[in-house]
């Protein structure tokens, strides 16, 4: 293996910001979609509504059901009336865990107060102690339940580069799959986000599977690595689950010899931690999996993913699966034509 792939340096590119997607299309499965041939070497060009034809009969789709939650906070510190913004992360016995800026010294026993969407007054969180990682414990001054509280006065946590983080209206339906159903992700697992009932539809009535695993996406997902080595770099934890029934559809689609596709690194990541114990049995739990260079992959045959930012984990385990040369060529092409990236972006189906 070439001394070059564990490089981080390997993984940069250069995108012209104006390919950066700031709003999704009026329909999520116009978006184009890259369909990469491994065993061939060839590029073709698609669309996301195209995957009935694409995809063969048999194949089997894996969906992460994640939920994204409503993480971004906004208000003001109580005693000097100064801005703060923070970002859910977790609760724990009631005990919030959060990502805390504002300007000044924050100190243990400060009252924050949390503004809804309209900016008014919604919400006291007392901040109880500073962990590590720019992050505070803090606690909610309500019994009611932390997904109520956070509806209430949390935001969409876009990521920065569209938008600079600042939500519109139609993000809240937007930034979700339509088949999420478990709240827990602080950022959407964005291949999913192309897909629309009518497709499903469309994919079952053409003889396609479709399966479902969670991965609540946490923050450290789309984080750039600041190290030298892709060694050096410490795998964020998030937490997974694959049950009983998604076992039964992949061993099936295994059996009959057809491929499993996940949709989204986060299907991928699921997948190939449970697959690091053979033969599979459900699993629930925290995964820390960094797929690289040198990976072997036990369960997929096909990825639909997004196109990732330069120097990140996700990137890294895209070309990782699909071979780096290739993926490499794969985004110079992307970007000549001029694909739309990130979050909002369009789509490439690794096979």
């Amino acid at each position: 293996m070439s001394a070059e792939l564990q490089l981080v340096s390997h993984y940069d590119f250069d995108l012209p910001k104006n390919l950066i997607a700031q709003q999704p299309l009026e329909r999520r499965d116009d978006a184009r979609l890259l369909v990469v041939d491994r065993a061939q070497g060839t590029i073709e060009h698609q669309h996301v509504r195209d995957l009935p034809e694409v995809l063969a009969s048999g194949d089997l789709l894996v969906l992460n059901d994640s939920r994204v939650i409503p993480a971004k906070l906004v208000g003001f510190r109580a005693r000097t009336r100064g801005r703060w913004q923070g970002l859910f992360l977790e609760n724990e016995h009631g005990v919030w865990k959060v990502l805390s800026k504002t300007r000044g010294k924050l100190e243990p026993g400060e009252e924050v107060i949390l503004q809804d969407r309209k900016g008014q007054e919604s919400l006291t969180l007392v901040m109880v102690a500073k962990l590590s990682g720019g992050a505070w414990a803090a606690m909610p001054q309500s019994d009611r339940p932390f997904l109520e509280l956070l509806e209430q006065v949390g935001r969409v946590p876009l990521p920065h580069y569209i938008r600079e983080g600042n939500m519109m209206d139609e993000d809240v339906r937007r930034y979700q799959t339509v088949y999420a159903t478990k709240p827990g992700s602080v950022a959407a697992p964005t291949a999913g986000l192309h897909m629309t009932k009518p497709l499903i539809e469309k994919l079952i009535n053409s003889g396609k599977g479709i399966t479902r695993v969670t991965l609540h996406v946490g923050l450290g997902t789309f984080k750039p690595m600041a190290t030298e080595l892709l060694a050096q770099h410490e795998m964020h934890f998030e937490w997974g689950q694959i049950d009983e029934k998604a076992i039964r559809q992949i061993e099936q689609c295994q059996t009959a010899g057809k491929r499993v596709i996940a949709v989204g690194t986060t299907s991928v990541r699921v997948l190939e931690t449970a697959a690091r114990q053979l033969p599979l049995v459900p699993w629930e739990g925290n995964t820390d999996l960094f797929i690289r260079p040198g990976f072997d992959f036990r369960l997929i045959n096909g990825l639909l993913t997004n196109f990732h930012l330069p120097r990140s984990t996700l990137l890294v385990l895209v070309r990782t699966f699909g071979g780096d040369e290739l993926i490499r060529h794969a985004y110079e092409v992307a970007v000549a034509e001029k694909y739309r990236f990130f979050s909002y972006g369009d789509a490439m189906l690794v096979l």
